[in-house]
């Protein structure tokens, strides 16, 4: 993948930066921290997260990431003052402001070397496009919280690393009221699409959301929010909550169900761990015994998918405590696998999860 800014590429396959076509050294934590901004654009990236990301979680000093950043800005063209690229959110963190292309490098067997092609990437993950919100009836069409609680959406889903969510810049292109899953589908190649309209009587608002498939056109789940006019933030809030459990549940439930129609040859790591979900949610042995397998092939597929150890985890958490089996190594590799999933991504909720049960399985409270 190439990303495009200013007069700036950035080549992930190469690991390199070419500034007005020369290439540019930079250092590998440099590398690492641009690659985070551009890739979280859509998002201000906390300081926690950079020291997950580019310091693999180990506690450094304020001035070391502020060194970092000063390098990544000068290595782009940008300064402290001016922020054109890298803008800092006092006491949170750093955000990328400027606009950002894709280009995907294409191998094609054909021919000798690679095309670089425009094109929206394939995700393996579950993707996901937030629309802006349509105003109904005599509503404002520029009515704030029509964009406001879409981006803020996006900015509280992106927190689940699981799920790939389109940036804003994408998925805003899409304001026209007759937009179709069919075109959000093809131009942003996603899986899921969240749609929701605002309206208006008297002192009174309603706000619809609807998160929808995009292969079948169906909707997963919809709900409307009443309120006072007044009470806007307090809806925005209950809105935010309601999207980000449901999204949580709800998706990984459907991918379950793709899974499950699909050949077991055909799926990729995320078809297989969720369908590997399915099967150690039901709490019996021969289930688990078949979330282990799927587990163990996600990983296989693909060796970095934390969550698949944090899955392993939890199926020999499981057998340990159900004694499944008199396996007194059960309880050890609960824990090696919680661990591996943090090493593999610090920030995810469910590896932690299942690495504070496996320590206190073993004793280690």
């Amino acid at each position: 993948m190439i990303y495009l800014f200013a007069d700036a590429e950035l080549d992930t396959d190469r690991r390199e930066l070419r500034v007005a076509g020369s290439y540019v050294a930079v250092e590998p934590q440099v590398f690492a921290l641009l690659l985070l901004l551009v890739e979280h654009r859509s998002r201000t990236v906390t300081k926690h997260e950079i020291l997950a990301s580019v310091w693999s979680g180990r506690i450094v000093s304020d001035s070391a990431v502020s060194s970092r950043i000063k390098s990544v800005r000068r290595a782009i063209g940008d300064d402290g003052s001016a922020q054109a690229m890298i803008r800092t959110v006092h006491g949170i963190g750093f955000c990328f402001v400027a606009d950002v292309t894709q280009r995907l490098i294409i191998t094609s067997p054909a021919r000798e070397g690679s095309l670089a092609l425009e094109s929206t990437p394939q995700h393996p993950r579950p993707s996901i496009a937030i629309l802006p919100f349509q105003c109904l009836g005599a509503l404002e069409p520029t009515f704030p919280i029509a964009e406001a609680l879409p981006s803020d959406l996006i900015s509280a889903l992106s927190r689940l690393h699981w799920l790939f969510v389109i940036a804003r810049g994408s998925s805003f292109r899409f304001r026209r009221l007759d937009t179709s899953l069919d075109e959000v589908r093809e131009a942003l190649n996603v899986r899921y699409c969240l749609t929701g309209g605002i309206e208006i009587s008297g002192a009174r608002m309603s706000v619809s959301v609807e998160l929808s498939d995009t292969s079948d056109n169906g909707i997963i789940w919809s709900e409307t929010f009443r309120g006072a006019i007044e009470d806007v933030h307090d809806i925005r809030d209950q809105i935010i909550r309601a999207v980000a459990s449901t999204v949580e549940v709800r998706i990984p439930f459907n991918e379950a169900q793709r899974a499950q129609l699909q050949s077991p040859d055909s799926l990729d790591a995320w078809s297989t761990y969720h369908l590997g979900l399915r099967h150690m949610y039901r709490f019996n042995k021969a289930d688990n015994e078949v979330a282990t397998r799927l587990f163990e092939r996600a990983i296989t597929i693909e060796p970095g998918f934390a969550r698949a150890y944090a899955g392993l985890s939890f199926t020999y958490f499981q057998t340990t405590f159900l004694r499944y089996a008199a396996d007194a190594d059960s309880a050890r590799r609960a824990h090696r696998y919680a661990a591996q999933c943090l090493e593999h991504d610090p920030l995810d909720p469910f590896g932690h999860f299942t690495m504070g049960r496996a320590q206190w399985l073993v004793g280690d409270l």
